[in-house]
């Protein structure tokens, strides 16, 4: 088990990437099912308003630090995390893993065709990589049943789910078990930065924790869950730490 923290009463573990896939090799070889979520600070803004979303987050069997302001916000906290967890670089390292210990992956989620896309280029850029299948599908309760039919007897080991937050998480948290597949994560928007849809970052902005920037700039639309992650992030944690200290001074 990695040190696990609390930011807003919500669960993160300070986990490099090598030791998620040490997790997840163990978690495969369990048998058991086990949830991923890969946290940034958008899930914790929205686990402040809903219970449910705050409870099926805090009973992940592993939460890494996806977002920058999750870095910063453990710091600030005088708790700092070792390394950011990305999505989108643990997939990348669990389909490189999985053609040495054969694991098997399914891509479910995104746009019609992008799982396929996605799943293609790994499978090029990583040859023997084992890809039990794909499929868009949709978060909706109605539709669980059809999609269980496109993941039953693949003997998927790791589902990757592309719903985005919270659907993703909600939907795992709701199907799992009911597949037997030992591993699932929420990788958002995950496919669509492989294949190219989301123009990724230059790297200079990846380095200096200016991705969000480059999102506002592509994707004005995101405009609300940018400033979410941005400003109100910061600000709820600014005023968490400040009221816990009014506490301790009265007690």
């Amino acid at each position: 088990m990695q040190p696990r923290i609390s930011i807003l009463d919500v669960a993160v573990d300070d986990v490099t990437e090598q030791e998620a896939v040490i997790a997840v090799d163990g978690y495969i070889r369990s048998g058991e099912p086990h949830q991923i979520v890969t946290l940034n600070p958008e899930f914790i803004m929205s686990a402040q308003k809903n219970a449910h979303i705050m409870h099926v987050l805090n009973h992940a069997s592993m939460s890494t630090p996806d977002g920058v302001g999750i870095l910063w916000a453990a710091r600030y906290l005088g708790t700092p995390i070792r390394e950011r967890v990305t999505g989108v670089s643990l997939v990348e390292r669990l389909a490189r893993e999985s053609v040495q210990r054969g694991w098997r992956l399914f891509f479910l989620g995104s746009a019609p065709g992008i799982a396929e896309r996605a799943a293609q280029l790994l499978q090029n850029r990583y040859p023997g990589l084992r890809i039990a299948g794909t499929y868009a599908g949709s978060p909706k309760i109605a539709d669980e049943q059809h999609i269980h039919t496109h993941i039953q007897d693949t003997q998927t080991d790791i589902l990757l789910v592309a719903y985005g937050h919270p659907n993703q998480e909600l939907w795992i948290a709701r199907n799992q078990s009911k597949l037997g597949i030992p591993v699932a994560i929420g990788v958002g928007g995950t496919f669509d930065e492989l294949v190219g849809t989301v123009k990724p970052a230059p790297e200079w902005m990846h380095r200096l924790g200016l991705k969000w920037l480059w999102r506002l700039v592509i994707q004005p639309e995101r405009y609300k869950r940018i400033f979410t992650a941005v400003v109100l992030f910061p600000l709820a944690v600014f005023y968490r730490q400040i009221l816990q200290r009014r506490v301790r001074r009265i007690l």
